[in-house]
C-alpha cells in the first residue's frame, strides 16, 4: 500500500483492518439509517402543515355552504340588501331558459312584487375549495307564483364564489333543468 506521499506504508495486521472495516460499515449503517429518519421527519413536518390547511378548507367549505343557504333564504324573503352584499359587482347568472342577468338584473327580478316564492330549497350541495375560489354544485327546488300563475322548478346549479378582501361573494351562477 502506498500513502499520500507515494511511499509504501507498513502493512497492518488483519485484525486492525477488520476493525477499520467494521467501523466503516457502522458509519455506512448510520448513514443508511439517517436517510429514512430524515424522510420520516420531513413527512411529519409536511403533515403538520397540511392538517391545519385541510381543516381550514373544511371550515371555509362550511362557510360557503352557510352563505348558499343565506342567499336562498334572502331570495325567498326578498331581502335585497342581503342579496346585494352576497353578489360581486360583476356577478352574472344564467337561468333555466338560457337568459343571463347581471347583479342589477337579478336583484330587480328578486324584488319583483308579482313573484311570490313559496318554496326555495337546496339539496345535494357539494363545495370544492380551490384557494380563494369555491365551486358549489347541487340541486335546487323552487315553487311559487308569478303574475298570478303557479310555477315550479327542479334545477341543478353551479355557483362560483371568490374571496376578495377577506369576504366571500358569488361571482357566477348557472341553473339548468335536468333532462329526463
Amino acid at each position: 500500500m502506498t500513502g499520500e506521499s507515494g511511499q509504501r506504508s507498513p502493512a497492518r495486521p488483519p485484525q486492525v483492518l477488520d476493525k477499520e472495516l467494521a467501523a466503516s460499515n457502522k458509519l455506512c449503517d448510520i448513514e443508511v439509517m439517517r436517510i429514512p429518519l430524515v424522510l420520516i421527519l420531513t413527512l411529519f413536518l409536511v403533515a403538520g402543515l397540511a392538517i391545519p390547511l385541510a381543516a381550514q378548507g373544511k371550515s371555509e367549505a362550511a362557510s360557503i355552504r352557510a352563505l348558499e343557504l343565506q342567499w336562498t333564504e334572502s331570495y325567498k324573503q326578498r331581502q335585497i340588501q342581503m342579496l346585494s352584499s352576497l353578489l360581486s359587482e360583476d356577478f352574472v347568472i344564467t337561468v333555466e331558459d338560457g337568459n343571463t342577468y347581471s347583479k342589477m338584473g337579478y336583484i330587480s327580478h328578486s324584488a319583483e312584487p308579482s313573484v311570490h316564492v313559496e318554496v326555495a330549497e337546496m339539496s345535494d350541495l357539494k363545495v370544492r375549495m380551490h384557494g380563494n375560489t369555491a365551486v358549489v354544485t347541487g340541486a335546487y327546488h323552487e315553487r311559487g307564483q308569478s303574475k298570478g300563475k303557479p310555477y315550479e322548478y327542479h334545477d341543478r346549479l353551479t355557483d362560483v364564489w371568490m374571496k376578495v378582501g377577506g369576504k366571500w361573494q358569488v361571482v357566477a351562477s348557472h341553473y339548468s333543468v335536468p333532462v329526463k
